[in-house]
């Protein structure tokens, strides 16, 4: 059964599918329960109270982008100024640092425009001095970040800052910055006369903020269509905030709620021609933090299509979605234009999350693995187990911790690999995190399918640290069945952080041991891969792959 909502242009249209016959009727009544209680239009006027007492002061806060679509009209002038004054001046060449909710909408706004814009939401050295690369007389950096504290786009500012002032560029005219009023980023940036600074709804949760000045600034200067946008997000509006049992958020939210009473606590995102680019990694953030908490949730898992591990062997403890039209196993589809989606996607999740009884807009588990990073850079905490390889395996180190699940007599990465995957608990999950080079390593997303494929359990995949604002908390919080891979590499050129007392590459080394050390201290296994050769060690690594029994 289907439930759809049409502006006066077909391409807005929304439409969410319930494919599966028998997840329609376990969803029936849930959908009833949330017509009942009026939970989409006290969502939409702002009522606090939905998710009980414990949740209601961070509540409070946090919903505000049920009317962006609205109040985020006035921004639209003040882009279209900034973005006509650099074109004058030659500067048509955006790099946004942000991470998470700073980045990921945007960068699934441009890539589905098709205009170019450089992301960095990473450590890693050889990412970033390939941004440097470019031609900086021709760039804006636009620093992105709600608490004005986040360490990686703090680094990233001071590396660029210094990198323009070296060629003789007055940085102050080529930085933007967006963050929340009163943020020490936004002191920071009317001290130093930064070319311009968009205060966001402080109002709006970070992942949430897909339709305020965090997606739109950075999106808006690289050339996308932000207004359109915005009214298609508009022409949905209407529909998702009507208390009945067609409006598409209601529908959604209830089907994930009754999969995930059935112990379906996956949700696996596989793109079936949406015309959106990258939306599942948008989604990913704003399902797993939201939902990822008290030992339950749901887990996204992105998949590369329908035809994907994964996807097309979903087992029982798996929703497959196809954001797209229906295609292959899936049993949800949802279509429609992205901002009609980011909308629908967004009030399903918090209706998710009165479903499930947490709060959907806080994420008490992100810190743990932030200060085990500070602690480690600051030398306050020993590395322990992480320090001494348990093997070295050719031009890959094997590190173990979180239990005694590796055996004395591995030798091999390939048996450590099975050892990983023997861990991992029935209806459990592998998540491979790889703290590297998004461009220049990207083969290594291969895993995901290679290890999906031959354990037969669901495999997710982040870039580090950028996963620690996104599926991080779920790892710590949500359903505690996950088994966990970690690829670190050498750094060949490092880069110096101006003003602070470490490089990039020590930041990327404390961020990866910082999260493991949290995970091993929540008794979950970890196997770090230390690649001493990037080029030598990821061949051997999927090549070791290749050997474990599919």
């Amino acid at each position: 059964m289907s439930t759809e909502i049409r502006s006066s242009e077909s391409h807005a249209a929304i439409a969410v599918d319930i494919v599966h016959s028998g997840l329609a009727a376990d969803a029936a009544p849930l959908a009833d329960q949330l017509v009942g209680e009026r939970a989409a239009s006290r969502l939409t006027t702002q009522d606090a109270t939905l998710w009980g007492p414990d949740a209601e002061p961070e509540a409070s806060i946090r919903l505000a982008w049920t009317t962006l679509h609205e109040t985020s009209r006035p921004l639209l002038a003040e882009i279209d100024a900034l973005a006509a004054e650099l074109r004058a001046e030659g500067v048509d060449r955006v790099v946004l640092a942000g991470m998470g909710g700073s980045s990921l909408a945007p960068e699934v706004i441009c890539a589905t425009a098709g205009v170019p814009l450089v992301v960095l939401d990473t450590t890693d050295p050889g990412q970033v001095a390939e941004a440097l690369a470019g031609d900086l007389r021709r760039t804006v950096l636009v620093v992105s970040s709600k608490s004005g504290s986040t360490v990686e786009t703090d680094s990233h500012r001071r590396i660029f800052e210094s990198a323009f002032a070296q060629d003789g560029i007055d940085a102050g005219s080529r930085i933007v910055v967006v963050t929340d009023p009163g943020s020490p980023l936004a002191a920071l940036a009317e001290e130093a006369g930064y070319r311009k600074v968009f205060l966001a709804d402080p109002h709006v949760g970070g992942r949430y903020s897909a339709l305020t000045a965090f997606g739109l600034v950075p999106a808006g200067l690289a050339g996308a269509d932000i207004a359109g946008l915005l009214d298609d997000a508009a022409a949905a509006a209407g529909r998702l905030a009507a208390d009945d049992a067609d409006n598409p958020a209601v529908r959604l939210a209830a089907a994930l709620g009754a999969a995930h009473a059935t112990g379906a606590e996956k949700v696996v995102l596989a793109d079936t021609g949406s015309g959106i680019t990258g939306f599942a990694d948008w989604a990913e953030q704003l399902i797993a933090e939201s939902t990822g908490k008290e030992g339950t949730g749901l887990l996204p898992v992105a998949v590369e299509g329908p035809d994907a591990p994964g996807f097309a062997d979903a087992r029982d403890d798996a929703t497959p979605v196809a954001v797209g039209p229906a295609q292959g196993d899936a049993r949800i589809s949802t279509t429609g234009s992205l901002g009609g989606q980011f909308l629908l996607w967004e009030y399903a999740t918090a209706l998710v999350g009165r479903l499930l009884g947490i709060n959907p807009f806080d994420q008490p588990d992100v810190e743990a693995a932030k200060k085990a990073a500070r602690a480690l850079l600051d030398e306050q905490s020993p590395a322990g187990p992480a320090v001494t390889p348990t093997l070295v395996d050719g031009p890959v180190e094997v590190y173990a911790s979180g239990g005694s699940w590796l055996s004395p007599g591995v030798a091999t990465v390939a048996d450590a690999l099975r050892a990983l995957l023997a861990a991992t608990p029935d209806h459990g999950y592998v998540a491979v995190q790889a703290y590297l080079d998004r461009i220049d390593d990207a083969s290594i997303a291969l895993l995901r399918t290679e290890l999906a494929r031959r354990c037969g359990v669901q495999t997710t995949f982040g870039w580090g640290p950028r996963f620690l604002h996104s599926t991080g908390q779920y790892h710590k919080g949500g359903h505690q069945n996950g088994v966990f891979l970690q690829v670190t590499g050498a750094v060949d050129a490092d880069l110096p952080v101006p003003g602070r007392p470490y490089t990039l590459g020590e930041l990327q080394r404390a961020q990866a041991l910082g999260d493991g050390q949290v995970l091993a201290e929540h008794g979950r296994p970890v196997l770090r891969l230390h690649l001493t050769d990037r080029i030598a060690g990821l061949s051997h690594l999927i090549k070791a792959v290749q050997e474990v029994k599919a």
